[in-house]
């Protein structure tokens, strides 16, 4: 294994029973760095994360984390990852100080020691006001943060974070990307499973989509929003009687897409200022009057449409719930 991989994952499968849930995936993730697994309910990425941290055995593949396998090395493997998983994992009877100070016992850390690390933890996450309080009293953002101070504990090189944010409020997701983003910085690796495409767009450095247990599409953001091609400049003509003129006046432009009971038509654009000054221009000439105009850059949703044949409705129920 390279020196520069802190996770490497090769032909991956796993099924239970006859249901194939992993198909052959294959990943790596630099030291340092974040990578995003991007998919909705069902692709395999909670199940990549169980076998990664040695919660679930793998059908075959090789799969290393820091250079250990996880089937032959799980000891190993624990002992250098952090997990935080879909729901709060932590003793809602014990308060906030008490909990880390435990996980810190469990980690074989004295008990001064234990109580030192669960301060510093409390205090960068914030909570140090509700460190006497029972967990049982926190907001539901409050758990997420303090389930994800326990799992760095003992200052873990690599951390999964499987779906940390689901079910947050939008301000409290805001808080946990702020806290993700300052362990990026401090040289964390981290694995982010996310249904979330603007999730994975604000914190990863690299995205990996998986759908049916496969990886079909790899890269930095960009990189995946350029694959669906250029901007598009989309126009809503003011008058109905003014469309098929507005259309002769693009009909040289790439990719018309036009809609005229709505009044509107689109294609795509190089983005760039002269371009949109020209079609203006020449719409003005022709005394055609806009609704509105407007340049949209490829999104993940987008990415997401196209590799898939479907958008992530479970991104879109996010976007409802924070209108």
């Amino acid at each position: 294994m390279q020196n520069d991989k802190a996770i490497v994952i090769t032909n991956l499968k796993k099924s239970f029973g006859k249901v194939k849930v992993l198909e052959g995936v294959n990943l790596s993730v630099e030291r340092g760095t974040m990578l995003a697994l991007l998919g909705p309910n069902g692709a395999g990425k909670t199940t990549t994360v169980r076998i990664l941290s040695t919660l679930l055995q793998p059908d075959s593949g090789d799969i290393r984390v820091n250079g250990y396998d996880v089937v032959s090395q799980s000891d190993e493997v624990r002992g250098v990852i952090g997990l935080t998983g879909q729901y709060a994992a932590v003793d809602e009877y014990l308060t906030g100080f008490e909990n880390l100070e435990m996980i810190g016992r469990l980690y074989h850390l004295t008990k001064a020691d234990a109580k030192v690390r669960a301060k510093e933890l409390l205090e960068q996450f914030d909570l140090v006001d509700a460190s006497e309080r029972p967990a049982k009293t926190y907001s539901g953002g409050m758990r997420r943060r303090l389930d994800l101070a326990a799992s760095l504990v003992a200052h873990p090189p690599i951390i999964f974070l499987d779906e940390p944010t689901t079910g947050l409020d939008p301000r409290s997701r805001l808080a946990m990307w702020d806290v993700i983003k300052k362990l990026k910085a401090e040289g964390t690796t981290i694995l982010l499973t996310t249904q979330y495409l603007e999730e994975a767009d604000k914190l990863a450095d690299r995205i990996v989509v998986i759908d049916h247990g496969r990886v079909i599409a790899e890269g930095t953001s960009e990189e995946l929003k350029s694959k669906i091609g250029k901007d598009r400049l989309e126009f809503v003509i003011s008058e109905r009687s003014d469309y098929q003129k507005a259309l002769a006046v693009v009909q040289q432009e790439e990719d018309i897409k036009n809609e005229p009971k709505e009044r509107t038509l689109s294609f795509a654009t190089n983005g760039k200022v002269a371009h949109i000054k020209l079609i203006l221009d020449n719409l003005e000439k022709s005394g055609i009057e806009l609704e509105s105009f407007a340049l949209h850059k490829p999104t993940l949703d987008d990415v997401f449409l196209s590799l898939t044949g479907h958008y992530n409705t479970d991104e879109q129920q996010k976007q409802k719930e924070t209108k």
